[in-house]
Order: C-alpha cells, then sequence, then structure tokens
C-alpha cells in the first residue's frame, strides 16, 4: 500500500511540474470570465496559509468549501467555525468576505454540514447619465451550503453539497434603460476523499487524496434580456502527506490541481461572430463541463495554461501550535496570480485561532497584504470544559 500511495503521489507531481512546463512557453491572455468569482476565494485562513490548498488535507470545520467528504473523517461530534478576510484592500477600503461554518456528527459514519460565504463589495456611488449622484449602494453575494457526508468504507468516504447562490451588485438600478436584478443560482458539490495510515522511513504517517466536483449549478442573469454566464464550476483534485516525526511534531506536504469547467473563449475573425478557433461557448451546462477540457483555441498547450496549482506545507508542534507556508501559481495568460503565503494556528482547550498573510510575486499587486483571521470552537471541548466547571 506504501508503494502504491507513493507511485500516486509522484505520477501527480510529475503531471502538475510537467504540465507547466508545457504551459510556460508563449499564449495569448485569454482568461476564463465567471460570475459570482467570490466562490473560488479561499475563505479560511488554514488552507489560505497553504497556497489555497485544502481538497485533501485533514478535515477540520471548514472542510465544506473544499471538500464536504472530508467531514465523515473528522474528530469530535461537531464544531462551528467563523473566518474574516479584508479583501483588496490595495484597491479600495471596504471590500471583506466571512465565511460561516459549522458540522453535526450524525453517528460514526454520518456527518451533516452547513456553511455561509458572504462577500460585501463596499459603497458603490450610482450615477445617471450626466454623472449626477443619484444614490450609494452597498453591493453584496452569499453562497448558502448544506452538504451531506458518509463513510463508505474505512479509508473512503464521499459527500455531496446544496448551494444557493444570491448576488445583488447592482440593486435594482437601471443600466443602459435596462432594469436589473439580482442573480440567483443553484449549484451542487460532489466530493470523495481517501486517507490510509501509512509508514515512511520508519515513522507513522498518512497519506490521503481529494477529489471535489464544485458550484455545478444554473447560469446567472442580472436583468430580463441578459446573456446568462456561467457560475465558476470547478474541478479540484489534490493529495496530502502527513509525517509523525516523533510524538509532538508532525509535518504535512499537500498539491492541488484545479481546473475551471467552463468554456474557453474561442478566437473569432476581427468584427465577426465566425469562430477561428476553439468551440462555441453558447451552451448549455452539462455540454460546458465536458467541453471545457478540449475547447482551447491554443489546443493542448492552451488547455494546460487553464490548470492552477496550490502548494502548502503545515507543521504542528504537540498538536496545539501551527506553523504553515504555501504558494499558488496561475498561468500568465488566464490571470497571473502567483503569490507566497504564510501563517500559523493556535489550538487551546476549547477553540482554535488562526491567521494567515498572502504575498504576491508582482509588486503593487491588489492582492498585497491580504490577512485572515479564522476562530474555531469544538462541541465536545465546549461540553467537557462545562463540566469540568460544575
Amino acid at each position: 500500500m506504501l508503494k502504491k500511495a507513493i507511485a500516486v503521489l509522484l505520477f501527480i507531481t510529475a503531471i502538475t511540474f510537467n504540465s507547466q512546463l508545457l504551459a510556460q512557453s508563449g499564449g495569448e491572455l485569454n482568461a476564463i470570465q465567471t460570475v459570482v468569482p467570490f466562490l473560488t476565494i479561499a475563505p479560511d485562513s488554514r488552507a489560505g496559509a497553504m497556497g489555497d490548498a485544502g481538497v485533501a488535507t485533514s478535515p477540520d470545520v471548514y472542510s465544506n468549501h473544499w471538500n464536504p467528504a472530508k467531514f465523515a473523517f473528522i474528530d469530535g461530534s461537531g464544531g462551528v467555525g467563523i473566518s474574516y478576510s479584508p479583501w483588496l484592500r490595495n484597491l479600495v477600503p471596504d471590500i471583506n468576505i466571512a465565511y460561516l461554518s459549522g458540522y453535526k456528527r450524525i453517528d460514526s459514519k454520518q456527518v451533516i454540514s452547513a456553511s455561509l460565504l458572504y462577500s460585501s463589495l463596499g459603497d458603490v456611488p450610482f450615477t445617471d447619465d450626466f454623472g449626477n449622484l443619484e444614490r450609494t449602494f452597498n453591493p453584496n453575494e452569499f453562497a448558502l451550503d448544506a452538504a451531506y457526508s458518509r463513510l463508505f468504507t474505512e479509508h473512503l468516504s464521499g459527500g455531496i453539497a446544496f448551494r444557493f447562490i444570491y448576488s445583488n451588485l447592482t440593486g435594482g438600478s437601471y443600466a443602459g434603460g435596462i432594469a436589473t436584478k439580482p442573480g440567483i443560482s443553484v449549484a451542487a458539490d460532489i466530493s470523495g476523499y481517501y486517507q490510509k495510515n501509512i509508514s515512511v522511513f520508519n515513522k507513522d504517517g498518512k497519506m490521503s487524496f481529494g477529489l471535489n466536483f464544485s458550484n455545478i449549478g444554473t447560469k446567472m442573469s442580472y436583468s430580463d434580456s441578459q446573456t446568462s454566464d456561467f457560475i465558476p464550476m470547478n474541478m479540484r483534485i489534490g493529495t496530502a502527506g502527513t509525517i509523525y516525526l516523533d510524538k509532538f511534531n508532525s509535518l504535512t506536504l499537500t498539491i492541488d490541481i484545479n481546473k475551471l469547467l467552463v468554456p474557453t473563449p474561442p478566437r473569432y475573425y476581427p468584427g465577426t461572430d465566425s469562430i477561428i478557433a476553439g468551440k462555441d461557448p453558447n451552451v448549455a451546462v452539462p455540454v460546458a463541463i465536458f467541453q471545457s477540457f478540449y475547447d482551447a483555441p491554443g489546443g493542448l498547450k492552451e488547455e494546460l495554461r487553464e490548470l492552477t496549482f496550490s502548494y502548502g506545507a503545515e507543521y504542528w508542534y504537540n498538536e496545539q501550535f501551527a506553523i504553515r507556508g504555501g504558494y499558488f501559481s496561475e498561468n500568465q495568460t488566464k490571470g497571473n496570480r502567483k503569490y507566497f503565503t504564510a501563517g500559523a494556528g493556535f489550538r487551546m482547550k476549547i477553540f482554535t485561532i488562526d491567521f494567515s498573510y498572502l504575498m504576491p510575486i508582482a509588486q503593487n499587486h491588489p492582492l498585497a497584504r491580504t490577512l485572515r483571521f479564522s476562530l474555531s470552537f469544538d462541541f465536545n471541548s465546549l461540553r467537557n470544559a462545562g463540566k469540568t466547571k460544575t
């Protein structure tokens, strides 16, 4: 089993680096556009400190976003966590993202969970055609989730989540004489998680693999006359390996690979709607998912450029103090997000505090100095604390 696990890990690592090398050369700017991009932002500090990697890491209270199937392996009967991040502070002073998540164990094999992801875009002035201020509005978006996870075998679990997405960017204002409305969509996640104890260099360890198809749902429109746009349907696959160095020290390394499951913009003849290369992006959701693997106008090289890679590391001392680091990479033709991340965590008897910091490679980047703060509570610890006081 150890040989198989290491072979799979090496295979995924080889795919990661070979894909990046093949995708480096050339290419025109052709980023994939979706609505409600806040769904793709890492909401919690732990994953945010590990390069936005979380599909295969050990389960925690924030697993609903990364891989609901992980909850089947979580310790404890329940918990709740909240995370907050001031977002894009290099551009505007009042964009914020908040995340509330919780879970409850039904029995030894089943767990239910729920979460709320909320994004506030700050105060935005709306003007008429002559530039006169009409009103100030606070655009906001949120996603409300409910999930169920179940243990299938000793090592394998599955999960499914249902999501309601609401995006109010205009408050009903008119744009070009056309009435606008909030965008609404419903979506689902389907995920799997596998973990197994192993031995590495005579040390105990754990190998895990995760897969999550997320935000598989309906298109969204902000007016009755507007063409509907895709939400960020996504495939996330990854692996994580943990080695317990001794009784007090452990180290985890993890890799996530992401791909948006929405059409790539084709290349058109100048001034026409005739497609030179690529596929027609105006297709139904099921068609778009399969088409997203072969529709890039630049062929295989461009398809590989659409992969994003997250690398993370986590060190724990005595299961009380954690240091984390990571790196996120996106091809320059698809958005060019490249940044290092770092963070730490402190686990007390009743609660856990985490924070992370983002450091883009490019200077004056909008994501520079991004901070995340997370606070979580374990129901068992709270109950034991209450009994101790009694």
